[in-house]
């Protein structure tokens, strides 16, 4: 009987252990990606919001909840397609943050997450996109921010989502996929 005692405290203990190394490790909070907050769109300025490729402007006393996290990268990590403008005057706003230019829509470039984004981690690298039968290289040029939004720097849109592949047109037509549809249930790699 003491035995079965001591067994059972050890067996405890070792769970214990391993539910505490799992709430303090970071890898695996990253995992669980939470909301970090929730910021309140405010009335726009006339005309600031561009709503090419389908984009949304924040709307007046709707909250948005920001991430500062995506889920985690695996060899197919399940992500949503939209379409973004990388050129002067496009949906995208200013310049990539990779490199501060411009990108011709008729280039394959994408902009990520903040969590997938990584601190600029996959700047300028080539991602693997896989959708609708097919597949296309991309290159990470920008972050869709997932931690801010509803203001100028943001083109009064609000914070991306945390597993967003916003993409210009030539991956979609490299997907074989027409733009109009706006989103697109997808998987990617690191290329």
């Amino acid at each position: 009987m003491l035995k079965m005692k001591k067994q059972a405290l050890s067996s405890f203990l070792i769970l214990a252990l391993i539910l505490f190394i799992g709430s303090t490790c970071p890898d695996v909070e990253a995992q669980s990606c939470k909301p970090s907050r929730r910021i309140k769109g405010r009335k726009l300025p006339p005309k600031q919001c561009n709503q090419e490729n389908q984009s949304e402007c924040c709307k007046e006393g709707v909250f948005y909840t920001t991430f500062k996290c995506s889920p985690p990268v695996s060899h197919q990590t399940k992500a949503t397609l939209t379409i973004n403008s990388f050129e002067k005057g496009g949906d995208g706003g200013g310049p990539s943050e990779c490199d501060n230019k411009f990108h011709s829509d008729n280039t394959p470039v994408v902009a990520l997450s903040t969590g997938w984004f990584n601190h600029r981690s996959r700047c300028l690298k080539n991602i693997t996109i896989y959708g609708n039968g097919r597949k296309v290289n991309a290159m990470g040029v920008d972050e869709c921010d997932s931690t801010m939004g509803c203001d100028s720097d943001h083109d009064f849109q609000p914070p991306c989502p945390n597993h967003i592949e916003d993409a210009s047109k030539a991956v979609w037509e490299a997907l074989g996929v027409p733009t109009h549809v706006g989103e697109l249930d997808i998987h990617w790699s690191d290329a």
